[in-house]
C-alpha cells in the first residue's frame, strides 16, 4: 500500500519537497490545516524562516496538531523544520520549539544568506556512495544530541543529519538537489 507523505505548506520551499517525493513515486499532499493530517502517513516540515513558520503553525492550530500526529507517525524536518522540531534552541528565540527530537540547535550557525554554500557531506547510511551534495542556506547547527538521538550524516566532524524513533532531521536542504536518497530513506526505510 502506498503511503501518503504530507508536506507542511505554510511557508518555505515546500514545492521542492513535493517534487522530490514525485521523483521517488511517493504520493504526497500539502498540509495547511490540522484536518489535512488525517490523510497523511508522515509529514515533512520544510526549510523557511523558523519564527514565521512557528507563528503560522500557532495561528492555524498545527503547533498543537503536529505533536499529536507525531505520536503515531514519522516526521522529517529540514533546516527551519529541524529548528521547530528540536528540544532546545541555543541562545533562545521568540518561540518554544515542539521538542520532538532530543537535540539542541543554534540558528543561522553557518552564516547569513550570503554565506550559503553547497558541499559534500558523508552519510554512512548509503555505504555504496556515502557522499551527498548538501545545500546549506542560513542553516542551523546541531550542537548537542540527546541520548535517544542517533547521528546519521556529517559535515566534516559535525552532525548534520540525525534521527530518533520517529523523527528525521537535517540541517541542510536535501530537496534542493536531484539526489533523492534521503527522501527515499525517509519513505521506504522509516515509514516502511
Amino acid at each position: 500500500m502506498a503511503r501518503t507523505v504530507g508536506v507542511l505548506g505554510l511557508q518555505g520551499d515546500f514545492a521542492r519537497h513535493l517534487a522530490a517525493l514525485r521523483r521517488i513515486h511517493c504520493p504526497s499532499r500539502l498540509v495547511r490545516r490540522p484536518e489535512d493530517l488525517k490523510t497523511c502517513d508522515a509529514l515533512i516540515l520544510p526549510g523557511g524562516e523558523s519564527t514565521t513558520f512557528m507563528n503560522l503553525m500557532e495561528r492555524t492550530g498545527l503547533a498543537e496538531a503536529v505533536p499529536e500526529f507525531a505520536r503515531n507517525h514519522f516526521l522529517f524536518g529540514t533546516c527551519a523544520g529541524l529548528i521547530v522540531l528540536a528540544t532546545e534552541i541555543e541562545g533562545g528565540c521568540r518561540f518554544r520549539p515542539l521538542g520532538l527530537i532530543d537535540l539542541a540547535v543554534r540558528r543561522n550557525a553557518y552564516g547569513r544568506q550570503v554565506d550559503s554554500f553547497s558541499e559534500r557531506i558523508r552519510i554512512p547510511l548509503f555505504p555504496e556512495n556515502p557522499a551527498f551534495e548538501a545545500v546549506f542556506i542560513r542553516a542551523p547547527k546541531i550542537v548537542r544530541l540527546g541520548g535517544s538521538t542517533e547521528p546519521l550524516g556529517f559535515h566534516r566532524d559535525e552532525v548534520v543529519l540525525a534521527r530518533n524513533a520517529n523523527v528525521l532531521a537535517a540541517a541542510f536542504h536535501p530537496e534542493l538537489t536531484r539526489d533523492s536518497r534521503i527522501h527515499d530513506y525517509f519513505v521506504r526505510q522509516l515509514i516502511g
